[in-house]
């Protein structure tokens, strides 16, 4: 069996002898894209309440969504859930940008200088592996148990993974392009600016999603021990007096939380990058 891809976008299947098969590949319209979108957790969430009104599950530890929204409405009522969402994404932004921004310059100077990536690529190496939430404790006895230990856990965790997709960006870069800038005298600020950095725009955007990713992560499992506030926290007190439309309310908040920022990124990429649009 054979496949060809003709001009016109059609994959032709040969099979010995056999009639020749052609398949299409048609992109789904803007339309029925979204109604799949929306469709799909709908019907979830429907197969989820119908499973709980029926007893099909134990409803103490899978209570009916619409329990679990009439309780996050409540929640958003009052003053208590807002301060959990607010510590949060204080320590997420905070903990962020603390790594990411370093990561960033870092990633540039090691894609571009063939010392420093010597020097730090091993660092790297060795260091990257380490479970994150390993080094609270440590965090802990430098800063304290205040807010520096968690700002620097979530940093550390973000760190890593926006330095390795920056430096591969720069890798990424048609010598070409560094060449032209380096013969026609760039000084290394221009290098730095407006060849490397545009240049490894897209694998940087896509490190610091998958940062942000991390980092929602991260602070849950953070909050859960490490704090007395705090969306991790309102999920595993509410777990430790069975509290379970709280602790359900809680993971809720933390998919809100990843839906916000996925969409931020989008509008960031878009801003950044808007040739990625034609």
């Amino acid at each position: 069996m054979s496949t060809a891809l003709e001009s016109n976008g059609t994959r032709t299947i040969e099979a010995g002898h056999a009639p020749t098969l052609k398949v299409r590949r048609r992109p789904l319209g803007r339309r029925v894209t979204l109604a799949l979108s929306i469709a799909s957790p709908v019907v979830l969430l429907l197969l989820w309440e119908l499973a709980s009104r029926s007893g099909a599950v134990d409803d103490r530890f899978f209570p009916a969504p619409s329990g679990v929204f009439l309780a996050l409405a409540k929640g958003l009522l009052g003053t208590e859930l807002w301060g959990h969402i607010g510590i949060s994404l204080s320590r997420i932004v905070i903990g962020f940008l603390i790594g990411a921004v370093p990561a960033v310059i870092l990633g540039l100077a090691m894609g571009l200088s063939a010392v420093i990536r010597a020097i730090v690529q091993p660092l790297v190496d060795a260091t990257f592996p380490v479970p994150k939430l390993a080094i609270l404790p440590l965090f802990i006895l430098i800063f304290g148990l205040g807010e520096g230990s968690k700002y620097m856990v979530l940093a550390v965790a973000v760190f890593f993974i926006v330095l390795v997709n920056t430096a591969a960006g720069v890798k990424a870069i048609d010598n070409t392009q560094l060449e032209v800038g380096a013969s026609f005298g760039a000084s290394r600020t221009m290098m730095f600016f407006d060849i490397a950095l545009p240049g490894a725009l897209p694998f940087i955007l896509s490190g610091l999603k998958l940062g942000m990713n991390v980092a929602l992560l991260v602070i849950v499992a953070v909050e859960f021990t490490g704090a007395t506030s705090g969306i991790g926290y309102l999920i595993w007190n509410s777990w430790q007096v069975f509290k379970v439309e709280q602790m359900y309310v809680g993971l809720v908040v933390t998919a809100l939380f990843g839906f916000g920022f996925a969409g931020l990124f989008a509008v960031l990429e878009r801003i950044t990058m808007p040739w990625k649009r034609r």
